[in-house]
C-alpha cells in the first residue's frame, strides 16, 4: 500500500507537459503527480540524439529520487529518441506520448478498411518517424502523412490561439494535409492542443484529432490498475488541478512557467520549485 501512496511522475522539456497532466489529473484523480518542466534546456527537438537520451535520464532520475511509482515521458522529442534508455536507468514503468497516441489514432479508425492518419509534431518528432511507426505497429493498412508545425509552439505559449496569425500559419501548415484528406489527425505535440479550435477551423471537424496526452493518460490509467499500482485513498476534499497535492519542478524561469501554466490550465501552480542545473547537468536541490 505505501507504494500506492506514491506520486505518478511527468517530465517534459518545458510546459507542453501541462496538457499531459491535464488529462492525467482529469482521467486519475486520486493520483498525486510529480512534474519536472526542463525550461533551462529546452527546445529538445533541436538536439542531438545523445544529448537528448542525457537530459532525459538526468530528469528521469531526479523525479525517480522524489519516489514514484511510474514515470511518464510527456515531452515528444524524448518519447521518440530516449524512451529505451529511461527503462535501462529506471526500475519502474516508464510510458511515452507517441505509442498510446498512434494507437489511439488507429483505434478510432478502424472500421475503415484504408484509413489516413496525418500526424502533425516538432521537426525532431517528425524526423524521427516515431509516430508512423506507432501506427504502422498497430495497422497494416493505414496510410500515414506527417507535418512540421514548429511555429505552434510559441503561439500556444504567448497565448495567441486567438489571433489571425494564428489560423494563417495553420493554414500554410495544414495546406499538405488538407490536400490529403486525413480520416484521423494526430497532435504529436503536447502545446498542440492549445490549438485544437485552429487546427479545427483548417482541417474542417469531420477530421477526428488525436490528443496523445489524453490517449496516454487512458494507457496510465489502465497500467495503473493492471500493475496494482492504484491509490484506493480518496482525496480529501475536492480536488483542483495544480493544488498542494501536486509538486513542480522547473530547472529555469519558474515566473514564466507560471504564467504559461495559467493559460494552459487556468490557474497556476500552487507548489513550484525551481532547480538547478549543475556542472555536468546534473539535476539537484541542494
Amino acid at each position: 500500500m505505501m507504494q500506492n501512496d506514491l506520486p505518478i511522475g511527468i517530465f517534459d522539456s518545458g510546459v507542453g507537459g501541462l496538457t499531459v497532466y491535464r488529462a492525467l489529473h482529469d482521467r486519475l484523480p486520486n493520483e498525486r503527480f510529480v512534474y519536472l518542466g526542463d525550461t533551462a534546456r529546452v527546445p529538445y527537438g533541436t538536439k542531438s540524439l545523445a544529448t537528448v537520451e542525457r537530459y532525459a535520464i538526468e530528469n528521469s532520475l531526479f523525479l525517480a529520487s522524489k519516489g514514484i511509482k511510474l514515470l511518464v515521458v510527456a515531452c515528444n522529442t524524448a518519447s521518440a529518441l530516449a524512451l529505451p534508455a529511461i527503462r535501462r536507468e529506471l526500475g519502474i514503468d516508464v510510458v511515452g506520448v507517441i505509442g498510446p497516441g498512434g494507437r489511439r489514432a488507429v483505434k478510432i479508425t478502424e472500421e475503415l478498411s484504408r484509413p489516413k492518419i496525418a500526424v502533425i509534431g516538432t521537426e525532431a518528432t517528425v524526423s524521427s518517424n516515431a509516430y508512423v511507426n506507432a501506427i504502422q505497429r498497430a495497422s497494416r493498412t493505414a496510410e500515414v502523412m506527417q507535418a512540421a508545425c514548429p511555429l505552434f509552439v510559441p503561439l500556444a505559449e504567448e497565448n495567441w490561439a486567438d489571433e489571425p496569425e494564428a489560423v494563417s500559419i495553420a493554414k500554410k501548415y495544414l495546406a499538405e494535409i488538407v490536400q490529403f484528406g486525413p480520416d484521423a489527425l494526430v497532435l504529436g505535440c503536447t502545446h498542440y492542443p492549445i490549438l485544437r479550435e485552429v487546427i479545427v477551423r483548417v482541417v474542417g471537424p469531420g477530421v477526428k484529432l488525436v490528443d496523445s496526452g489524453e490517449a496516454t493518460a487512458d494507457e496510465v490509467a489502465a497500467l495503473v490498475n493492471e500493475k496494482g499500482l492504484a491509490n484506493p485513498k480518496l482525496p480529501v476534499g475536492e480536488r483542483g488541478l495544480c493544488d498542494d497535492m501536486d509538486h513542480f519542478y522547473v530547472t529555469d524561469a519558474a515566473d514564466r512557467f507560471a504564467r504559461v501554466a495559467e493559460h494552459f490550465l487556468g490557474v497556476q501552480p500552487s507548489v513550484l520549485e525551481a532547480i538547478e542545473v549543475y556542472g555536468r547537468d546534473l539535476l539537484s536541490t541542494a
